[in-house]
Protein backbone atom coordinates (compact mmCIF):
# COMPACT_ATOMS: atom_id res chain seq x y z
CA UNK A 1 0.00 0.00 0.00
CA UNK A 2 1.00 3.65 -0.26
CA UNK A 3 3.15 5.48 2.29
CA UNK A 4 3.30 9.24 1.73
CA UNK A 5 5.67 11.79 3.29
CA UNK A 6 4.52 14.27 5.91
CA UNK A 7 5.64 16.52 8.75
CA UNK A 8 4.75 16.93 12.43
CA UNK A 9 4.21 20.59 13.21
CA UNK A 10 5.95 20.14 16.58
CA UNK A 11 9.18 19.76 14.60
CA UNK A 12 8.86 23.48 13.88
CA UNK A 13 6.89 24.55 16.93
CA UNK A 14 8.89 27.79 17.07
CA UNK A 15 7.43 28.86 13.70
CA UNK A 16 3.97 30.08 12.74
CA UNK A 17 1.47 27.80 10.99
CA UNK A 18 1.97 29.86 7.83
CA UNK A 19 5.69 29.14 7.94
CA UNK A 20 5.14 25.44 8.69
CA UNK A 21 2.88 24.90 5.69
CA UNK A 22 5.21 26.85 3.42
CA UNK A 23 8.19 24.71 4.43
CA UNK A 24 6.22 21.45 4.14
CA UNK A 25 4.95 22.32 0.68
CA UNK A 26 8.35 23.53 -0.51
CA UNK A 27 9.92 20.28 0.75
CA UNK A 28 7.58 18.18 -1.36
CA UNK A 29 5.67 16.76 1.61
CA UNK A 30 2.02 15.78 1.42
CA UNK A 31 0.58 16.42 4.87
CA UNK A 32 1.02 17.97 8.31
CA UNK A 33 0.12 16.48 11.67
CA UNK A 34 -0.82 19.55 13.70
CA UNK A 35 0.14 19.63 17.36
CA UNK A 36 -2.15 20.63 20.19
CA UNK A 37 0.69 22.10 22.23
CA UNK A 38 1.32 25.30 20.26
CA UNK A 39 -0.28 25.57 16.83
CA UNK A 40 -3.79 24.22 17.50
CA UNK A 41 -4.52 24.23 21.26
CA UNK A 42 -7.38 22.17 22.63
CA UNK A 43 -10.64 24.08 22.34
CA UNK A 44 -9.31 26.88 20.12
CA UNK A 45 -11.73 26.24 17.27
CA UNK A 46 -10.85 29.47 15.48
CA UNK A 47 -7.19 28.42 15.33
CA UNK A 48 -8.21 24.97 14.13
CA UNK A 49 -10.33 26.38 11.31
CA UNK A 50 -7.60 28.83 10.27
CA UNK A 51 -4.90 26.14 10.24
CA UNK A 52 -7.16 23.77 8.31
CA UNK A 53 -7.67 26.43 5.64
CA UNK A 54 -3.94 27.21 5.49
CA UNK A 55 -3.16 23.53 5.03
CA UNK A 56 -5.67 23.06 2.24
CA UNK A 57 -4.59 26.21 0.41
CA UNK A 58 -1.00 24.94 0.44
CA UNK A 59 -2.11 21.74 -1.29
CA UNK A 60 -1.49 19.66 1.84
CA UNK A 61 -3.60 17.31 3.93
CA UNK A 62 -4.06 17.13 7.68
CA UNK A 63 -2.70 13.69 8.62
CA UNK A 64 -3.73 13.80 12.30
CA UNK A 65 -4.29 16.00 15.33
CA UNK A 66 -1.35 15.52 17.69
CA UNK A 67 -3.36 16.21 20.81
CA UNK A 68 -0.89 15.13 23.52
CA UNK A 69 -3.95 13.90 25.39
CA UNK A 70 -2.85 11.45 28.12
CA UNK A 71 -5.25 8.56 28.45
CA UNK A 72 -6.21 8.09 32.07
CA UNK A 73 -4.96 11.54 33.08
CA UNK A 74 -6.40 14.29 30.87
CA UNK A 75 -9.94 15.57 31.30
CA UNK A 76 -10.69 17.65 28.22
CA UNK A 77 -11.99 14.98 25.85
CA UNK A 78 -14.77 17.14 24.42
CA UNK A 79 -12.40 20.00 23.58
CA UNK A 80 -9.92 17.62 21.94
CA UNK A 81 -12.58 16.03 19.75
CA UNK A 82 -14.19 19.36 18.81
CA UNK A 83 -10.79 20.74 17.81
CA UNK A 84 -9.96 17.68 15.72
CA UNK A 85 -13.30 17.97 13.93
CA UNK A 86 -12.77 21.66 13.13
CA UNK A 87 -9.23 20.89 11.95
CA UNK A 88 -10.53 18.18 9.63
CA UNK A 89 -8.20 15.60 11.15
CA UNK A 90 -8.85 11.95 10.32
CA UNK A 91 -7.22 10.79 13.57
CA UNK A 92 -6.34 12.01 17.07
CA UNK A 93 -2.93 11.08 18.43
CA UNK A 94 -2.90 10.29 22.15
CA UNK A 95 -0.46 8.94 24.72
CA UNK A 96 -1.25 5.68 26.52
CA UNK A 97 -0.90 7.00 30.06
CA UNK A 98 2.16 8.08 32.02
CA UNK A 99 3.54 4.75 33.20
CA UNK A 100 5.71 2.24 31.41
CA UNK A 101 4.27 -1.21 30.94
CA UNK A 102 6.73 -2.84 33.37
CA UNK A 103 5.41 -0.83 36.31
CA UNK A 104 1.73 -0.56 35.38
CA UNK A 105 -0.69 -2.80 37.25
CA UNK A 106 -4.04 -4.16 36.10
CA UNK A 107 -6.01 -1.26 37.59
CA UNK A 108 -3.89 1.30 35.76
CA UNK A 109 -4.19 -0.58 32.48
CA UNK A 110 -7.97 -0.66 32.93
CA UNK A 111 -7.98 3.09 33.59
CA UNK A 112 -6.13 3.79 30.35
CA UNK A 113 -8.28 1.31 28.41
CA UNK A 114 -11.54 2.79 29.68
CA UNK A 115 -10.46 6.32 28.80
CA UNK A 116 -9.46 5.18 25.30
CA UNK A 117 -12.92 3.68 24.84
CA UNK A 118 -14.61 6.86 26.08
CA UNK A 119 -12.54 9.07 23.79
CA UNK A 120 -13.11 6.79 20.81
CA UNK A 121 -16.85 6.88 21.47
CA UNK A 122 -16.84 10.68 21.49
CA UNK A 123 -14.67 10.87 18.38
CA UNK A 124 -16.97 8.72 16.26
CA UNK A 125 -15.55 8.43 12.76
CA UNK A 126 -12.29 10.10 13.77
CA UNK A 127 -9.78 7.40 14.65
CA UNK A 128 -7.73 7.30 17.84
CA UNK A 129 -4.04 6.51 17.35
CA UNK A 130 -1.69 5.56 20.17
CA UNK A 131 1.79 7.04 20.34
CA UNK A 132 4.38 4.22 20.33
CA UNK A 133 6.57 5.61 23.07
CA UNK A 134 8.63 4.88 26.15
CA UNK A 135 7.12 5.44 29.61
CA UNK A 136 3.63 4.60 28.39
CA UNK A 137 1.64 1.38 27.98
CA UNK A 138 2.75 1.28 24.34
CA UNK A 139 6.47 0.99 25.07
CA UNK A 140 6.80 -2.63 23.90
CA UNK A 141 5.18 -4.69 21.18
CA UNK A 142 3.58 -7.04 23.72
CA UNK A 143 2.06 -4.31 25.86
CA UNK A 144 0.85 -2.43 22.80
CA UNK A 145 -0.78 -5.57 21.42
CA UNK A 146 -2.51 -6.18 24.75
CA UNK A 147 -3.93 -2.65 24.84
CA UNK A 148 -5.07 -2.83 21.23
CA UNK A 149 -6.81 -6.12 21.96
CA UNK A 150 -8.57 -4.50 24.93
CA UNK A 151 -10.05 -1.80 22.68
CA UNK A 152 -10.60 -3.95 19.59
CA UNK A 153 -13.47 -2.67 17.44
CA UNK A 154 -13.44 0.85 18.89
CA UNK A 155 -11.45 2.45 16.06
CA UNK A 156 -8.14 2.60 17.93
CA UNK A 157 -4.86 1.93 16.11
CA UNK A 158 -1.18 2.49 16.80
CA UNK A 159 1.50 4.75 15.44
CA UNK A 160 5.07 3.53 15.16
CA UNK A 161 8.44 5.13 15.62
CA UNK A 162 11.83 3.52 16.26
CA UNK A 163 13.14 3.29 19.81
CA UNK A 164 16.73 4.62 19.55
CA UNK A 165 18.09 2.21 22.17
CA UNK A 166 16.88 -0.84 20.20
CA UNK A 167 18.68 -2.37 17.24
CA UNK A 168 17.40 -1.88 13.68
CA UNK A 169 16.21 -5.51 13.65
CA UNK A 170 14.42 -5.15 16.99
CA UNK A 171 12.68 -2.03 15.72
CA UNK A 172 11.71 -3.83 12.52
CA UNK A 173 10.20 -6.60 14.63
CA UNK A 174 8.17 -4.08 16.63
CA UNK A 175 6.90 -2.53 13.42
CA UNK A 176 6.00 -5.85 11.84
CA UNK A 177 4.04 -6.85 14.93
CA UNK A 178 1.94 -3.70 14.54
CA UNK A 179 1.11 -4.09 10.84
CA UNK A 180 -2.54 -5.13 11.28
CA UNK A 181 -3.18 -2.02 13.41
CA UNK A 182 -0.64 0.39 11.93
CA UNK A 183 -1.63 4.01 11.44
CA UNK A 184 1.08 6.56 10.62
CA UNK A 185 4.83 6.55 11.27
CA UNK A 186 7.02 9.19 12.87
CA UNK A 187 10.36 9.53 11.12
CA UNK A 188 13.61 10.67 12.71
CA UNK A 189 17.23 9.61 13.22
CA UNK A 190 18.47 9.62 16.80
CA UNK A 191 21.40 8.09 18.62
CA UNK A 192 20.68 5.94 21.69
CA UNK A 193 21.36 9.01 23.85
CA UNK A 194 18.60 10.73 21.83
CA UNK A 195 20.92 13.21 20.18
CA UNK A 196 19.62 14.00 16.72
CA UNK A 197 21.12 13.13 13.36
CA UNK A 198 20.29 14.01 9.76
CA UNK A 199 17.91 11.40 8.38
CA UNK A 200 20.54 10.39 5.83
CA UNK A 201 22.55 8.87 8.69
CA UNK A 202 19.83 6.20 9.03
CA UNK A 203 18.85 6.07 5.38
CA UNK A 204 19.27 2.30 5.05
CA UNK A 205 17.33 1.63 8.24
CA UNK A 206 14.43 3.75 7.07
CA UNK A 207 14.42 2.18 3.63
CA UNK A 208 14.02 -1.22 5.31
CA UNK A 209 11.43 -0.05 7.85
CA UNK A 210 9.33 1.73 5.24
CA UNK A 211 9.36 -1.38 3.08
CA UNK A 212 7.86 -3.25 6.04
CA UNK A 213 5.28 -0.50 6.61
CA UNK A 214 4.23 -0.73 2.96
CA UNK A 215 3.06 -4.29 3.64
CA UNK A 216 0.34 -3.06 6.00
CA UNK A 217 -3.22 -2.76 4.71
CA UNK A 218 -4.38 0.73 3.75
CA UNK A 219 -2.51 3.98 3.16
CA UNK A 220 -0.61 6.06 5.69
CA UNK A 221 1.84 8.89 6.22
CA UNK A 222 5.48 8.75 7.30
CA UNK A 223 6.05 12.13 8.92
CA UNK A 224 9.30 13.85 9.84
CA UNK A 225 9.81 14.74 13.49
CA UNK A 226 12.48 16.58 15.51
CA UNK A 227 15.32 17.32 13.10
CA UNK A 228 18.74 18.51 14.31
CA UNK A 229 18.62 22.06 15.55
CA UNK A 230 14.91 22.40 14.74
CA UNK A 231 16.27 23.82 11.50
CA UNK A 232 13.87 24.42 8.58
CA UNK A 233 16.74 23.81 6.15
CA UNK A 234 17.26 20.39 7.74
CA UNK A 235 13.56 19.64 7.28
CA UNK A 236 13.99 20.22 3.56
CA UNK A 237 17.11 18.03 3.46
CA UNK A 238 15.49 15.23 5.48
CA UNK A 239 12.36 15.46 3.34
CA UNK A 240 14.46 14.76 0.27
CA UNK A 241 15.95 11.71 1.98
CA UNK A 242 12.52 10.50 3.07
CA UNK A 243 11.02 10.89 -0.38
CA UNK A 244 13.97 9.00 -1.89
CA UNK A 245 13.48 5.93 0.30
CA UNK A 246 9.69 5.71 0.25
CA UNK A 247 8.58 2.52 -1.52
CA UNK A 248 6.55 3.08 -4.66
CA UNK A 249 3.38 1.04 -4.95
CA UNK A 250 4.40 -2.43 -6.11
CA UNK A 251 8.09 -1.72 -5.45
CA UNK A 252 8.81 -2.56 -1.80
CA UNK A 253 12.37 -1.95 -0.73
CA UNK A 254 13.04 1.05 -2.95
CA UNK A 255 16.02 2.95 -1.64
CA UNK A 256 17.92 -0.06 -0.28
CA UNK A 257 20.00 -0.54 -3.39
Amino acid sequence: MTVRPGLLSVTLRHLTPEEVVAIAADAGLAAVEWGGDIHVPHGDLDAAARVAALTTRAGLEVSAYGSYYRLGHSDDQEAVVATAIRLGAPAIRVWAGRQGSASAGAAYRARVRDDALRLAGLAGDIGIVLEYHRDTLTDTRMSTAALLDDVRGAGVRSLWQPQPERSPDENAGDLRALLPDLANLHVFAWNPDRSRLPLAAHRDRWAAWLAVAAEAPGDRFASLEFVPGDDPAQVRTDAATLRAVLPRPGEPGRGRR
